[in-house]
């Protein structure tokens, strides 16, 4: 015997006869990944600046359908970076509490009554002094305050790097991981990942057509990642999102579907080859245009549409905020059977 059907999120229609429509048995959950480059866009990095901040804040809380979970890579706590150009609102502000400040703002602005949780994740620090950093890296996820955070690792994120060369120098990278419980009574996992670069000492990087993904060093991290999710899952309704830095088709790519089993949820919906999900660009160097987003998860998750989800250099609400754009899934969440 299951339970009658628990409600749906603001953004789920009406059953229907359609296969990509949720049913009646069933909630959804709007979730998104954005690479939001330090905040600095505009700057080329360089610095974080308080209008890219508000802009994205903005551009959030005007979204048609709001996601129950954000999940960002690339922001900072406190640095010289972070606080060059853009002045704190007070001496302990970090890049995640002016976001949400600004969020929360922009929201009521809009009528809007939603509120939001967020936890960050921090991974790499570069000091220039004990009490000076020159600029800081990490990770967050933001949930709606009606999702019930069970588990969390942000007080110790899993550390994913591999590490062979310039051990002391090698930027950390980690994974983070939230468990909640939604409404339907079923528990989700959420893995939130940031990939290192190809290693320029690799053969690899110098000989192959194309690098992104490529890197022995991604592979192995994509291994540790692969494993983490195995031992720290709490269901088998999970999905892992990032920035990857690597292409579909890519050795990272293809390990993490064929052999640590997890689906691609944008290439299953859109139902595209490797080849035309390459061509759908999630980020920008240059004049190079690259796929190296990824929303992946598990087969039992089932995904409807990635609506709101437009390439790199097109419009859309984020096209010019960072040299990312994000990636917008919804799935079905199905009612958890009584005990």
């Amino acid at each position: 015997m299951t339970k009658p059907p628990c409600p749906a999120s603001d953004d789920a229609q009406a059953p229907s006869s359609s296969p990509s429509s949720p049913s009646a048995s069933a909630s959804t959950l709007r979730l998104m990944t954005y690479n939001v480059r330090y905040f600095g866009h505009a700057t080329r990095g360089l610095a974080t600046t308080s209008a890219a901040i508000h802009r994205i804040a903005r551009s959030l809380s005007r979204m048609d359908q709001l996601p129950d979970l954000i999940c960002l890579q690339e922001v900072e706590t406190q640095s010289l970076r972070s606080s060059t150009m853009n002045k704190q609102w007070h001496p302990e502000e970090t890049q995640l509490d002016r976001l949400m400040l600004e969020l929360h703002a922009a929201l009521a602005h809009e009528g809007r009554s939603e509120r939001f949780l967020s936890y960050y994740f921090p991974a790499h620090v570069y000091r220039l002094t004990n009490r000076t950093n020159i600029y800081t890296t990490g990770l967050a996820v933001i949930a709606r305050d009606t999702l019930q955070v069970d588990h969390h690792n942000a007080t110790k994120p899993h550390d994913i790097t591999f590490r062979r060369r310039v051990r002391h120098l090698k930027q950390t990278r980690i994974c983070a991981h939230v468990s909640f419980k939604h409404a339907c009574g079923q528990t989700l996992d959420i893995f939130n990942t940031h990939l290192s670069l190809p290693s320029v000492f690799s053969r690899e990087f110098w000989t192959g057509e194309a690098r992104m993904g490529f890197g022995p060093n991604q592979l192995e991290e994509a291994r540790v990642l692969a494993r983490f999710i195995e031992q720290e899952k709490r269901s088998n309704l999970f999905v892992v999102v990032g920035d990857f830095n690597a292409l579909p088709g890519s050795p990272v790519d293809r390990y993490l579907r064929e052999e640590a089993g997890l689906v691609d949820a944008f290439s299953r919906v859109k139902q595209v080859s490797v080849e035309e999900a390459r061509a759908f660009a999630t980020a920008g160097f240059m004049n190079l245009r690259m796929h190296l987003d990824h929303v992946y998860s598990s087969p039992e998750v089932e995904w409807v549409d990635f609506a709101g989800t437009f390439p790199f250099g097109k419009e859309g609400a984020f096209a010019g905020l960072s040299d990312h754009v994000p990636l917008i899934g919804r799935c079905k969440v199905p009612v958890a059977e009584a005990a």
